[in-house]
């Protein structure tokens, strides 16, 4: 019996430490408030957070360039472009019509305008069209009036052909109203007014 007591006693003395109490067994009073309080503190400022670093002055802006002379400039050289590409693919059709070519040929073929001007009837070419004659005028076939001035040029002179036909009706023929040369010399050749049709 003293054994099983004993045995017991050990027992419960090892159940009591192994469930002992493992957090503080006494309560912390709150501190007591202080006896003197602190002063309250009033802002003038805005509550946002002031910069880091000062901002730059603000510089002026630099004057505007005129733009008015550029836009100027480019609209008369577009225009003058226009201009020029427009006179001359105007010259160029003129060259090509079949009226230039029949009136070139009968000055070509006329004994009377070669005794004041020369052999090698032809016409006086421009540096500026690139050796091709500048044709004055207009050829209007629908409308039925051809009127054309170009400068003429021969082995022994030069002078400037005129020529203008019309047609009074629809469906008639043209009529040739004039078609002359006047030369450098101010002499006046009337060419055969029923050649060239």
């Amino acid at each position: 019996m003293s054994l099983l007591a004993s045995t017991s006693r050990s027992s419960t003395r090892i159940l009591s430490t192994t469930f002992r109490r493992t957090y503080a067994s006494y309560t912390e009073l709150p501190r007591p408030p202080p006896s003197k309080q602190p002063e309250p503190v009033t802002f003038s400022d805005p509550s946002k957070p002031r910069e880091y670093y000062t901002r730059p002055k603000p510089r002026a802006l630099p004057p505007l360039q005129k733009k008015w002379p550029i836009i100027l400039a480019l609209s008369v050289f577009g225009t003058g472009a226009w201009a020029a590409f427009y006179a001359y693919a105007a010259n160029q059709e003129r060259l090509s019509s079949s009226v230039y070519k029949q009136v070139l040929k009968t000055i070509k073929e006329n004994p009377e305008l070669q005794a004041v001007i020369g052999d090698a009837l032809r016409p006086e070419p421009t540096w500026w069209l690139n050796g091709d004659p500048w044709i004055s005028g207009g050829i209007h076939l629908l409308q039925g009036n051809v009127d054309l001035s170009f400068r003429v040029k021969g082995s022994e002179g030069a002078g400037t052909l005129y020529f203008t036909s019309i047609r009074k009706a629809k469906g008639e023929p043209f009529t040739i109203l004039r078609f002359k040369v006047i030369t450098d010399k101010g002499e006046t050749i009337i060419l055969n007014p029923t050649q060239p049709s």
